[in-house]
């Protein structure tokens, strides 16, 4: 049997978790809109697009663009192609559709005509990457964003222990690797996505000359989480322009593997405006690309570990918002930061992640911004007080 055959039927015996995006999908439905699935390779969209149609039974198809019978439908310019696909079913999902070239401008002619079928796409990658002509479908489309397991999808389903939240933390929280109990499985699974899944759409749309070059960007990026990105230093380390550099990170942002953030700061003169810095969306695949056997709480960079998992977190959190929080951080030009700012209108909140040790509100920060909220997470409490209050904000002030 093929490996490949033999991690399709893994995936397929795990638990099936209840995501909790699923009902600001379903409310979307029949709205007059197409509605895509976006998000990383193995994050669960398949499973829920087809939980999301199966009570329409007869009425409802699903194609898997990969597949030759099915991509030859999509054409550019001939939207009737797709007709045979659609033609008396009043929703269809076309899973993978980012894998066509020019998906969005087909689907959004293909709506025009036919307004009456839902379509729901799903995509491992940004819609833009596959485009090559750029006609957007703005007006016409509700996206979601289905990242990995949160944790509070995780808790409806089992107890999480302390051990558990070390275990999600190392090897992420992919659907598959949530629900398998042997280790050797669950990192069989994950190098699979970490070195078969992961760059699959940027190598297929985007002309990358030196595809060594892109993997050891991303090796360094996930030394850096955490920290500033200089993207001088990267380029001068890699031997390519800071141009090639600002177009790989584009990429591996567009294909949900890394998601950059930027400084939070209303005072320029004393905080850093301009830095960034780089998290993975799934701390998994950076541990996978670093180092994936020293238990959690042995590793020097444990401290660093838990912020991304943290920073993930409260992305996953933002996608069940129709306006999500800007997430940010904070640092001034001697030093003082902080890990998380999120600002949600004229509110912020600011977090601290800390492995155990606790620390108080910088007095800095408290200065320029008395009314923001400050918590403290560590890994002791994210657990008891951080689920208990989903999807509330921490008020700690």
């Amino acid at each position: 049997m093929l490996f490949e055959d033999q991690f399709a039927i893994l995936v397929a015996i795990m638990i099936i978790f209840k995501r909790t995006i699923e009902t600001r999908i379903l409310n979307s439905l029949f709205k007059g809109r197409m509605v895509s699935i976006l998000g990383p390779r193995q994050s669960g969209k398949t499973t829920l697009a087809k939980k999301i149609i199966k009570g329409y039974g007869k009425d409802a198809a699903y194609y898997d663009c990969q597949l030759a019978e099915v991509r030859q439908h999509f054409i550019v310019g001939k939207p009737d192609e797709l007709l045979p696909l659609t033609i008396g079913k009043k929703v269809v999902v076309f899973d993978e559709a980012q894998t066509i070239q020019d998906i969005g401008t087909i689907l959004k002619v293909f709506h025009d005509k036919n307004p009456g079928v839902q379509i729901i796409a799903t995509g491992s990658s940004s819609f833009d990457l596959a485009n090559k002509i750029n006609e957007p479908m703005t007006g016409r489309i509700f996206e979601f964003i289905l990242l990995p397991l949160s944790l509070l999808e995780i808790s409806k389903s089992k107890h999480i222990s302390a051990r558990d939240l070390h275990q999600y933390m190392l090897y992420g929280t992919y659907p598959a690797i949530v629900g398998e109990r042997s280790l050797d499985i669950k990192k069989t699974i994950l190098k699979n996505i970490a070195t078969q899944y992961l760059y699959k759409d940027v190598f297929t749309f985007e002309a990358i000359r030196n595809p060594r070059v892109f993997e050891d960007l991303l090796k360094l990026l996930a030394l850096q989480i955490g920290s500033l990105v200089s993207l001088n230093e990267l380029a001068i380390h890699l031997g390519v322009s800071r141009s090639v550099i600002q177009r790989y990170l584009r990429l591996l942002e567009q294909s949900f593997i890394i998601k950059i953030v930027h400084s939070f700061s209303n005072n320029p003169r004393t905080e850093l405006k301009k830095a960034f810095k780089v998290f993975f969306l799934d701390t998994g695949v950076r541990n996978a690309l670093v180092d994936i056997s020293s238990p959690m709480d042995k590793r020097n960079d444990k401290g660093s570990i838990f912020e991304n998992f943290f920073v993930s977190e409260r992305l996953k959190i933002g996608t069940l918002e129709i306006f999500p929080p800007e997430i940010m951080f904070w640092r001034t030009r001697i030093g003082q930061e902080i890990d998380v700012i999120e600002k949600k209108g004229i509110e912020i909140f600011a977090y601290e992640c800390k492995w155990k040790e606790k620390i108080t509100i910088p007095r800095t920060f408290e200065t320029l911004y008395p009314n923001a909220h400050f918590e403290c997470v560590t890994t002791e409490n994210i657990l008891s007080s951080y689920l208990n209050k989903l999807p509330q904000k921490f008020h700690c002030r």
